[in-house]
């Protein structure tokens, strides 16, 4: 080095940027770290319970669309993700196909012999999830995986215990006026009966604080589950969050399998699953859901 050289320094920024990159290659081979310590405990036989999240995929007959919605978990959940697949009896070769992927440590396939309902399905994969937070996901292509990850977010941040994902905080491409219409009034009823203050309680995305919805006792087989399980979680005192989640509407032919009788069924289990007081709450109830819904029968939405 010459009399008159002086030793290279680095510039604040580029410094800065070397300090960023240092950090994430930090952040990476340490989430690298944490997911061979979860292979290694698999391995050994002990019990899985560090999972981040479980999502909960029931199905029936959905061979076109469950491989789309398991390709989009894999691509937008959490790295610490544990899949769990609920085959109620598809016919049209939905449990074969399950049967051909290869097995993975985070995804666990149930396949059953007899269709229980889609509440049997999700209660099954309660059973055995594992994370610290657990979401539904339906396996058609009506809502989209990515949309849970504002879904649980009030969870991680431990700002609620349980997140519905509305259809209605914001417009949605339905144009079912008597879908809508249907909602709208299991919501009111649903309200009244729990002291929640929903805008969607039949909604398919759902999260709960996993240790919370395992010590839930679920009783219903069908879609009676959306009703029970708001009834039960807000008999537990647990206020029940929502944030907006997109919605694509399909219609029956199209393998939408929810109809009407379903709908006087939920009548049934929301009075079966009311919390105390209900009575009291029917004038305002009805009141403050009305006012959140004011056009929800008759305004056109549009699509996404």
């Amino acid at each position: 080095m010459s009399a008159h050289s002086q030793p290279s320094i680095d510039p604040p920024s580029h410094r800065n940027d070397l300090l960023e990159t240092s950090d994430a290659v930090v952040a990476r081979a340490h989430q690298s770290l944490r997911g061979i310590e979860l292979v290694l405990a698999q391995l050994q036989g002990q019990p899985m319970d560090q999972y981040e999240l479980t999502v909960i995929v029931p199905v029936l007959n959905e061979r076109t669309t469950l491989p789309k919605i398991l390709d989009r978990i894999d691509q937008v959940m959490p790295p610490h993700t544990e899949t769990i697949v609920v085959d109620d009896a598809s016919t049209d070769g939905t449990a074969e196909w399950l049967a051909s992927l290869p097995p993975r440590l985070n995804r666990r396939i149930i396949r059953r012999g007899r269709n229980h309902g889609k509440g049997s399905a999700v209660r099954l994969g309660i059973r055995h999830s594992h994370g610290a937070i657990v979401a539904i996901q339906d396996a058609d292509l009506e809502y989209d995986p990515i949309d849970l990850l504002q879904v649980i977010a009030p969870i991680q941040t431990g700002q609620a215990e349980v997140v519905y994902g509305s259809r209605y905080l914001q417009d949605q491409a339905d144009p079912s006026a008597f879908h809508r219409l249907g909602n709208w009034a299991l919501t009111a009823i649903s309200n009244c009966m729990t002291g929640q203050h929903l805008t969607d309680m039949e909604t398919c995305h759902k999260a709960f604080r996993g240790d919370l919805v395992r010590s839930i006792k679920i009783r219903e087989c069908r879609f009676g589950f959306e009703p029970e399980i708001t009834g039960k979680v807000a008999a537990r005192g647990v206020a029940i969050v929502e944030v907006p989640t997109g919605y694509d509407y399909r219609s029956y032919d199209e393998g939408k399998k929810i109809t009407w009788k379903d709908g006087v069924a939920a009548l049934g289990c929301m009075w079966r699953y009311r919390t105390r007081h209900w009575s009291r709450r029917m004038i305002t109830g009805i009141t403050s859901t009305m006012l959140r819904l004011p056009m929800m029968g008759i305004r056109r939405v549009t699509s996404r």
